[in-house]
C-alpha cells in the first residue's frame, strides 16, 4: 500500500531504537524511546496512516506485543535466528531497526506466534512449574549427596521430612561417622580419621 508505514524496533531493557520507513523504503523517522508502554504507544500514535510494526522475539516480546497491538495494522515479532540480513554488516542499534523495517516492507520476516493472553499465561504457568520441578529434584540430590559425603545412609524419602529430619543430624560428627563406618561390614577405608 502507498500509505503504508513499516517501523522496525530493536528493543532494550531502557530504550528502544524505532526506524519508520515509507512504502518506497525512505526513512521517514529514526529516533529512540524509553522502553515503556506509556512512550512507546505515544510514538505510534503520533504516526498516521496503517502501520506494520515488527521487532525481535526477546524477553519483552509478549508484554511489547500486547502494549502496541491494539494501535497498529500488523505486529510480527520475528525469530532472530531467521533474518539473515542482520548478521551482515554493523550490529548498531539504528541499522538493526532499519533492516527489520526494510525486511517488514519486503514481506521476509517469519512471525513467531504470540496467541491470546490466555495462552501465554498457561505457558507460562507451565514453565514455572517446570522450572520449579526440576529445581526440587535438584535440592533433593544435593541434600542426600550431603549426608553420603558424610557416611551417613537415607535411605527412602524421610530425610526431606523436617520431623524426621533431627534424627539425620543427631550424632553426625566426624568421629562418629568413623565410628559408624568403621563398625559397618565394609573393609576400613584408609583415608577417614
Amino acid at each position: 500500500m502507498k500509505c503504508d508505514k513499516y517501523m522496525g524496533m530493536d528493543v532494550h531493557q531502557a530504550m528502544t531504537v524505532v526506524v519508520v520507513l515509507d512504502a518506497d523504503g525512505k526513512v521517514i523517522l529514526e529516533t529512540m524511546v524509553p522502553t515503556e508502554a506509556a512512550a512507546i504507544i505515544r510514538l505510534v500514535q503520533s504516526l498516521s496512516g496503517p502501520l506494520r510494526v515488527t521487532f525481535e522475539e526477546s524477553t519483552p516480546a509478549a508484554w511489547l506485543y500486547e502494549v502496541i497491538r491494539a494501535y497498529v495494522t500488523e505486529v510480527i515479532v520475528c525469530d532472530p535466528r531467521r533474518n539473515k540480513l542482520l548478521e551482515e554488516g554493523s550490529k548498531a542499534d539504528k541499522v538493526d531497526a532499519r533492516k527489520l523495517a526494510e525486511l517488514l516492507r519486503a514481506g521476509l520476516l517469519r512471525s513467531v506466534y504470540h496467541g491470546h493472553e490466555a495462552t501465554r499465561n498457561l505457558k507460562e504457568l507451565v514453565r514455572a512449574y517446570e522450572t520449579l520441578s526440576i529445581d526440587t529434584q535438584r535440592t533433593m540430590a544435593r541434600i542426600k549427596a550431603i549426608y553420603r559425603a558424610r557416611g551417613i545412609q537415607t535411605p527412602g524419602r524421610g530425610v526431606y521430612q523436617p520431623k524426621q529430619r533431627e534424627r539425620w543430624f543427631v550424632g553426625s560428627s566426624v568421629e562418629n561417622i568413623s565410628s559408624r563406618i568403621n563398625r559397618s561390614s565394609r573393609p576400613s577405608r584408609g583415608w577417614l580419621p
